[in-house]
């Protein structure tokens, strides 16, 4: 399923640092953060997390621009292809519902 870089922030981490982090850990490009777009909040039960516990997530979406690196597969983590997907190809893809909210948040 195809998901926007993202994930968790670390104790005592900026938010906003996270999200630099997290971008480059999984797609290899830098990026500047721009206005802050939406912030969602779910509670997830037991039946679906992979943990089986029940758990908050916090979503937090900003506009970037990317400023350098160069794009590659995250080596050691939890996605498995880096890829470009064209604005018009992603309502044909599988993707997480993380997407659909990211793009109704950017009106697209």
């Amino acid at each position: 399923m195809w998901t926007p870089p993202g994930g968790g922030v670390a104790f005592g981490e900026d938010p906003a640092d996270g999200v630099v982090r997290e971008v480059l850990e999984e797609t290899g490009l830098i990026v500047r953060l721009g206005e802050l777009v939406a912030v969602r909040s779910a509670v997830l039960e037991p039946a679906e997390t992979i943990s089986g516990h029940r758990v908050q997530t916090v979503g937090i979406l900003y506009r970037g621009t990317i400023t350098g690196g160069a794009l590659r597969d995250e080596s050691d983590g939890s996605t498995d292809t880096a890829t470009w997907v064209p604005l018009a190809d992603l309502d044909r893809i599988p993707a997480v519902d993380l997407l659909a909210w990211a793009r109704r948040a950017v009106g697209r």
